[in-house]
């Protein structure tokens, strides 16, 4: 990131890579795939894959590491079906119904699992494996969903709106419509609590939650289709299908 050179491209997995997440307080991630796998890696040794996960039986569209429980970490795939897996034992130890689009747990605590699939997001308790809410409002798919930095509220985003649900009451609290802006991804802003950032079709729409005002900024060529913040650093990732990855300050 300091000299923002490739060091290495591996290629390993045989069709398209879906979603990529750093393991908690570790150099390695996880890599999931239309190639029914998901592949785990060192950054500080990139050029082979550690580990491949497989069992879903349809492309992989989404995973994520449990926050504390750093070997533990959770995959969907496009039949629906969410798969929990532990790294040291190499297998699937629970297999679940409901997510398609992405999976992301609650931060710090993990207590939680966000679920995305269709038009409706899914929360599930990871303990003690239930379902706890059922966000629904989403007239189109919902492609992305994120969490606060303190894991309090959720944001979900489809083509035509976004839409930010309290975990406390299972509530909508504000919603965005796109207003002709093909919306795909979002993320809190890393400096302001209050602060959106969502990404469209070629721009950044900067949505101020508590005034309900937003701020278009033209970003990419093409739909943006993954956003991400580092606290540490207060900046914001997009990457895009126009082939470029951007950094925001």
């Amino acid at each position: 990131m300091e000299t923002l050179q490739t060091e290495c491209t591996p290629d390993e997995h045989t069709q398209i890579i879906t979603d990529v997440r750093f393991r908690p307080n570790s150099t390695q991630l996880a890599t999931s795939s239309f190639d029914k796998s998901v592949r785990l890696w060192d950054a500080a040794n990139p050029r082979y894959s550690l580990q491949t996960y497989t069992g879903h039986t349809s492309h992989v569209m989404s995973l994520d590491f449990h926050p504390k429980k750093n070997d533990v970490f959770c995959s969907c795939d496009d039949n629906n079906e969410i798969r929990l897996w532990n790294i040291n034992q190499y297998s699937c130890t629970r297999i679940s119904k409901g997510g398609s689009a992405q999976v992301r747990f609650q931060p710090r605590i993990g207590q939680l699992l966000a679920a995305a699939s269709d038009n409706v997001v899914s929360i599930f308790d990871i303990e003690s494996d239930r379902q706890t809410h059922s966000l629904q409002g989403h007239s189109t798919k919902v492609h992305s969903v994120c969490w606060d930095v303190n894991g309090e509220y959720l944001a979900s985003v489809s083509q035509e709106s976004v839409r930010v649900w309290s975990l406390t009451t299972g509530e909508c609290i504000h919603e965005l419509s796109s207003s002709g802006n093909k919306f795909h991804s979002c993320v809190f802003h890393p400096g302001y609590a209050t602060l959106l950032v969502i990404g469209g079709y070629q721009s950044l729409e900067l949505w101020n939650m508590a005034e309900n005002k937003c701020m278009t900024v033209a970003a990419h060529e093409c739909v943006i289709s993954a956003l991400a913040q580092s606290q540490a650093i207060g900046m914001v990732a997009s990457a895009s299908n126009d082939k470029c990855v951007k950094i925001w300050k």
